[in-house]
């Protein structure tokens, strides 16, 4: 589980947005050349590429946390 940070360019909407890396059968991430990733963020139904170096790993337990 990756949340997107953004930059000046990016959706309102998709800043700070919970994604989930679209991964290969060999269970790995999918990954461009240029340091891009493919996700697909919870709120939307489509994969979408992202640059990987404004995706921050969290984990679930905080999400669960932060809720409450």
């Amino acid at each position: 589980m990756y949340r997107y940070l953004g930059d000046k360019h990016t959706d309102p909407a998709l800043k700070g947005a919970l994604c989930e890396a679209v991964r290969q059968e060999n269970g790995k991430c999918i990954r461009g050349k240029n340091g891009s990733m493919l996700v697909q963020f919870l709120s939307s139904p489509f994969p979408t590429v992202v640059i990987g170096r404004l995706l921050r790993k969290v984990n679930l337990e905080d999400i669960s946390a932060q809720q409450k």
